[in-house]
């Protein structure tokens, strides 16, 4: 009798440890990389995604900035990788360059939700290399004017000039009525992205030949490059980077500087730490272009999402980004964040449609351009403001300061060309081998 009960028993556990076990198997951890307060306050849209899907757990890993480049390329070589990420869009040709990620073309094909028709042509452009999507963008980000409408009135304006040619005048008309130490415009002499975004809106492709060397020296970038650098030399700039500034919107409210190139997010930093008196005071407007709009294009930035071809869920990955990518869960997510959306129908939202600041971005989201989509772009960067700061703060020369900038960029994709001629010789793709060293700079 007893043997009879415990075979009984033992016959009823291992039924229910089959049963868990089965329940078990058909459920499935997806790990989530997400950077910043990005990381943070996406998980509560998360909550949501995993009641919708009771099958699939979403595991977010938050990750700070200024670590996460570094950790995803280590994570790649330790065969880590997350099944997906949020990405810098100018890392994704990082990324897609040591076949990391998978492209997402196929997702796209059949999806209702994610489709370039609904994202900002230049954002979504971003994520396209060789005529392939490998990124969905998530949120936006550019840059556009900030400015003291009350300093602008005083010096004769109602409204922010178009072009280069009035917005210079309108810098000299408030330059005339400044004190010793206050100046039209700040412009950070350690960014890159003043020069970058005057030349691109100069028609400047930045590089040649797919990538393969720099055009720096080329009229169109060389034209923009005297204007930036114009800015500074005439004083109308003070020479000045980030760091030389305690705080800056302190300044700006102190009318230091009447002007400022900077993005999104200072719409609820201004909104926080202007006094209060002051909030009627300033004014965002989309970039002036060389000859007048629409000719004023800006950086297209922003987050974009990933697969990486490491995952073991990939379908399940991409119903994470799709549901991410719904209008409505970006307008959440705006609340959540102050991050711009990437769907256009998101920003009917009341709370971005009746925000008087973010109407420049609106604007000048219709107007972006990628930066160049190397693996390389982020070192470059650092080229760029070594050789405009000899420029701003040593006299460089433009001719000698764009030779030494194309000379530099030279040698650094000199690696680049050498794998896309050897690319042009080889008849097969190589497989994905991720032992192989990382030759990224």
């Amino acid at each position: 009798m007893v043997r009879r009960h415990v075979a009984r028993w033992l016959v009823a556990t291992c039924a229910l440890t089959a049963c868990r076990g089965a329940d078990a198997s058909d459920r499935i951890t997806l790990r989530f990389w997400a950077m910043g307060a990005e990381g943070e306050n996406v998980q509560q849209l998360v909550r949501e995604f995993e009641q919708q899907h009771p099958n699939i757990d979403v595991r977010v890993q938050q990750i700070p900035w200024t670590a996460a480049h570094e950790k995803l390329l280590t994570a790649y070589v330790g065969n880590v990788t997350p099944d997906l990420a949020q990405l810098g869009n100018t890392w994704v040709p990082e990324l897609q360059a040591v076949d990391a990620i998978l492209p997402l073309d196929r997702y796209v094909a059949r999806s209702t939700v994610v489709k370039a028709s609904r994202v900002f042509p230049g954002i979504w452009e971003t994520n396209v290399l060789d005529d392939t999507v490998y990124a969905i963008p998530w949120y936006v980000d550019t840059r556009v004017l900030f400015y003291r409408t009350d300093i602008l009135a005083a010096a004769g304006y109602d409204s922010m000039p178009q072009s280069w040619a009035g917005w210079r005048q309108a810098m000299e008309a408030v330059q005339k009525k400044a004190g010793k130490r206050q100046w039209a415009i700040f412009l950070p002499t350690n960014e890159w992205m003043q020069p970058v975004v005057f030349g691109l809106q100069n028609g400047s492709p930045l590089l040649r030949d797919g990538g393969r060397y720099g055009a720096f020296e080329e009229p169109a970038f060389r034209d923009a490059y005297d204007f930036y650098v114009g800015l500074f030399r005439d004083g109308l700039a003070p020479v000045a980077g980030n760091n030389d500034i305690a705080n800056a919107y302190q300044e700006f409210a102190r009318g230091t500087f009447a002007m400022w190139i900077t993005g999104p997010w200072n719409i609820g930093e201004f909104q926080r730490r202007l006094p209060p008196g002051m909030q009627r005071s300033w004014a965002t407007a989309p970039l002036p272009g060389p000859t007048g709009a629409p000719s004023g294009v800006s950086n297209a930035g922003g987050s974009s999402l990933v697969v990486f071809r490491g995952s073991a869920h990939p379908e399940a990955a991409w119903e994470l980004i799709e549901f991410l990518s719904q209008p409505d869960v970006q307008r959440r997510f705006y609340r959540l964040t102050g991050d711009l959306p990437a769907q256009v129908d998101a920003w009917q939202d009341s709370a971005l449609a009746g925000n008087r600041y973010a109407r420049a971005f609106y604007a000048q989201l219709q107007r972006v351009r990628p930066t160049p989509k190397v693996p390389e772009w982020e070192f470059l960067t650092s080229k760029i403001i070594d050789i405009s700061e000899a420029s701003i703060r040593g006299g460089l020369s433009t001719d000698r300061a764009l030779a030494q900038l194309d000379a530099q960029v030279n040698r650094i994709l000199e690696k680049r060309r050498w794998i896309l001629l050897r690319s042009a010789h080889t008849p097969a793709h190589p497989p994905h081998d991720s032992s192989a060293a990382v030759t990224l700079p």
